[in-house]
């Protein structure tokens, strides 16, 4: 993810703007994002309980919304590559992966700095919603196409009797973020006041 972040960076330096600046980071988000199915596997089959304060399913939502929205959405839909709102989901998860990952790293070597501890608990607060409103504007965005090219969809008749409409199932792709996405939210709102009020405490013991 610290690949993904100097790409950005050193685009935005040579074009001296941030429009469009998804082409400089498109394969390594895409081996990143999709190479968090198998964390996501070793996290929640084997190692989440013990070591990570998270809930399995919200973990295991949150990791599949970003592989759908790098492959079935911005990868798929190629008109939306261009599109601001892609910029903001990848902003926003390029930060929240370098602060997890370096929590996770310093957490194993039982040394913790408590500005990596803040940060990991508190600029979700920001990036959360900043991701959310740019996965949702990005789908919203791929929305006319998909419905112009019938990407993905099934018309009956056919041999196997089924249809399926992918222009419908990404506006209950929407939809679902409505009772989910409060959910992740204030399970880590829940965590950060948990985390960081122990931390005080501890400071004050000492």
């Amino acid at each position: 993810w610290l690949v993904i972040a100097v790409g950005l960076v050193r685009a935005y330096l040579a074009k001296g703007s941030y429009h469009s600046l998804y082409y400089s980071i498109e394969k390594p988000l895409k081996f990143f994002q999709t190479g968090a199915l198998l964390e996501a596997h070793l996290l929640i089959v084997k190692y989440l309980p013990g070591i990570v304060p998270s809930s399995v399913v919200l973990t295991a939502f949150q990791v599949m919304s970003r592989v759908f929205l790098t492959w079935a959405v911005t990868h798929s839909v190629k008109e939306v590559q261009s599109e601001d709102s892609v910029l903001l989901f990848v902003v926003a998860w390029t930060i929240t992966e370098i602060i997890r990952y370096s929590f996770y790293t310093f957490s194993l070597l039982n040394h913790l700095p408590y500005l990596i501890k803040w940060a990991r608990y508190t600029l979700f607060i920001v990036l959360y919603p900043m991701g959310v409103s740019g996965e949702l504007l990005t789908i919203y965005a791929a929305l006319p196409f998909v419905r112009q090219s019938g990407l993905y969809s099934i018309s009956l008749p056919n041999k196997y009797n089924f249809s399926f409409d992918y222009y419908t199932f990404l506006i209950l792709v929407m939809i679902s973020y409505i009772p989910i996405f409060p959910q992740l939210y204030f399970h880590m709102l829940h965590q950060r006041r948990k985390v960081l009020s122990h931390t005080e405490e501890h400071k004050k013991a000492e």
